[in-house]
């Protein structure tokens, strides 16, 4: 029959294994186990949810609702979390009998129960850093296909020489960083950083010092290659310098407040003025955020003070953005969600660019701190930002293995 972890796993399909996280937590009487899955292997709908109360399969809206709570800053609205999750409490704290066909129950203590989930589940996923599933790569493997070369009996796309190389930027890596690049996820980034440049260390240092590798290219200035002990990583830099912005920023606000810093020259930004009264009317909540904007006329606002992590963004933008998440937003608190998704705006504007140029010190300051960082395995819509491929899987797309 095997373990019950093992058949849990079994109902959520066979890329469950190396894609899930173990749970057991208990709090009072109540105890949770499972498994859930990681931000990365989400599904478009529920149909990979399994949700048990002593042992009775339920569609609970209570147990739904905190199951997508816990992944509330990790995944994109039209994604749902893999999980089977079993709960345990005394039967005298649990009423099965308030829908017909029992797929609803009523806690005597819901919120014992939400938060034993929702704490959990957080937990869990916060200490497998930056992880993500073996699905991504498996995905790309999957649409690579051999190229044609002159004189080639297989159909594919003819190589191209010297002219696809002309967006790679590539060199040997440093294995320390510069003075720059220490500064690298700081603001102040300098927007017109050379190409990667090489170094006078060997080549093998640092590939076995650090899961994410030592970075050795950039391509199309978006995408880093680094080379791992056993294989080959390739990561988005603005989707995972994002979720590293959004990591600091939500640890900001934990602590108590987000460091901020005054504009040199306040900015003007001309708005609707429903937008600007949508500001205005969250201002004190958004400068707790560290951004202070003041009115400045009917049809626009004035931006004195930035998060100092954002000092050199687009602010005209950022604040465009804002106005357009607050839509909908009653009354002048700003719910715990809603501060995720301005946080998470907030960093995607705040995050290095596609398209910019960076050095290997830089590009290895990002994997450092993606090692670093909570969640860092997706960006902050649940998408990937890195794959993984090992040596075994690229030397079966040459036929070395079979």
């Amino acid at each position: 029959a095997g373990r019950p972890l093992d058949r849990a796993a079994r109902l959520l399909g066979r890329d469950a294994g190396e894609n899930t996280i173990e749970l057991d937590a208990e709090r009072e009487s109540v105890r949770l186990w499972g498994l859930v899955g990681l931000p990365t292997l989400a599904r478009r709908d529920t149909r990979h949810q399994y949700l048990c109360v002593n042992g009775r399969p339920v569609q609970d809206k209570l147990l739904k609702g905190a199951l997508r709570g816990a992944y509330s800053d990790l995944l994109f609205h039209d994604r749902q979390p893999v999980a089977a999750l079993f709960l345990e409490l005394p039967c005298d704290e649990v009423d099965v009998n308030v829908h017909p066909a029992k797929a609803e129950v009523r806690f005597r203590e819901p919120g014992i129960v939400r938060g034993l989930i929702v704490g959990a589940i957080k937990r869990a996923l916060a200490e497998q850093g930056h992880r993500t599933s073996t699905t991504v790569a498996d995905g790309a493997l999957g649409h690579f296909r051999p190229s044609t070369l002159p004189g080639s009996p297989s159909r594919g796309l003819p190589f191209q020489g010297a002219a696809a190389m002309r967006s790679v930027s590539a060199a040997p890596v440093a294995s320390g960083l510069s003075e720059a690049a220490r500064d690298f996820l700081a603001p102040g980034l300098d927007t017109g950083a050379p190409s990667a440049r090489g170094s006078d260390e060997p080549a093998g240092e640092g590939v076995t010092l650090h899961p994410l590798g030592a970075a050795r290219a950039q391509l199309h200035e978006n995408y880093i290659v680094a080379q791992t002990a056993d294989g080959i990583v390739i990561v988005d830099q603005h989707a995972a310098h994002e979720r590293i912005v959004y990591e600091k920023l939500k640890q900001q606000r934990r602590d108590g407040s987000i460091a901020r810093q005054a504009l040199l020259i306040p900015e003007v930004i001309e708005l609707e003025e429903e937008e600007c009264r949508r500001l205005l009317d969250h201002a004190a909540a958004l400068a707790e955020l560290g951004l202070v904007v003041d009115a400045f006329g009917s049809d626009a606002v004035v931006v004195r003070e930035v998060p100092a992590l954002l000092r050199d963004s687009l602010v005209r933008r950022i604040v465009a953005d804002l106005a357009c998440e607050l839509d909908g937003i009653s009354g002048t608190d700003i719910l715990s969600d809603a501060i995720d998704r301005v946080l998470s705006t907030m960093a995607c504007h705040g995050s290095v660019r596609s398209g910019r140029r960076l050095t290997i010190d830089e590009m290895n300051a990002l994997l450092r701190q993606m090692e670093a960082t909570p969640h860092s395995g997706q960006c902050n819509h649940g998408r990937p930002t890195y794959i993984e491929m090992h040596k075994d899987d690229i030397e079966k797309l040459f036929g070395r293995r079979g």
